[in-house]
């Protein structure tokens, strides 16, 4: 099992201005430190650094369940963070995990609030249902895309 960034060539296209899943420019802002978690490097945004703010559809491709919402990045380029461990951007202390099918749509009973330590074992635990091909980590306050586990 692994934590798996968003791919570097989509946010290369962010952060040469492409538009986001609003097909709108990504947001400029300065990171106030702490909350801004960036979704490629998988660390968090030091304060005052510059970075992204826009609409990202984790997802190949529109459908119903295919969500679209926020999220941040580093405005300038930066290393895919990923692996085994829980990323550090993974800071509050519970998230949603919740599991993914092979054509992209929830997996019915499959999702819930699990504290942040019992991620990987909330994960394994999908993982044994064969129709989880992958799973998702959101912000547990405002179901903010994070990082997807894949097996």
């Amino acid at each position: 099992m692994r934590f798996v960034a968003i791919p570097t060539d989509v946010v290369r296209a962010y952060q040469a201005g492409g538009p986001d899943a609003n097909g709108q420019v990504p947001e400029r802002q300065i990171s106030e430190g702490g909350g801004t978690p960036c979704r490629h490097c998988l660390g968090m945004i030091p304060k005052g650094a510059e970075m992204l703010v826009l609409a990202h559809r984790p997802f190949p491709a529109p459908q119903p369940y295919a969500e679209v919402g926020p999220i941040f990045l580093c405005a300038d380029p930066c290393d895919a963070g990923g692996g085994e461990g829980v990323p550090d951007m993974l800071a509050s202390p519970d998230y949603i995990v919740r599991g993914y099918g092979a054509g992209d749509r929830i997996v019915y009973g499959t999702g819930g609030v699990v504290a942040t330590g019992a991620i990987t074992a909330r994960a394994a635990e999908l993982f044994a249902d064969p129709r989880v091909a992958y799973v998702h980590v959101r912000s547990a306050r405002n179901n903010c895309y994070q990082v997807r586990i894949e097996r």
